[in-house]
């Protein structure tokens, strides 16, 4: 029994402490963080962009403002 406790060095047993987590973990959640925020930030500004096209149609006057769905068939 002794001789089996005795046999592994000690350089070699498990650390007690906590373990630091990986650094290229975090900085891969960091980067997907920020490449979500570049997208969202992205799908803003086209809409945005869409609905002041929209609002600067209908600020000069004209009636026909809405955008022609040119994917939908046409009922002979």
């Amino acid at each position: 029994m002794v001789a089996a406790l005795t046999d592994v060095p000690m350089n070699e047993q498990q650390p007690q402490g906590p373990q630091r987590p990986d650094p290229r973990r975090t900085a891969l959640i960091g980067l997907v963080f920020v490449l979500l925020l570049i997208l969202g930030g992205l799908l803003l500004i086209h809409e945005l962009r869409r609905v002041s096209q929209l609002q600067d149609c209908v600020m000069s006057g004209r009636s026909n403002c809405a955008p022609i769905d040119s994917r939908t068939p046409a009922n002979p």
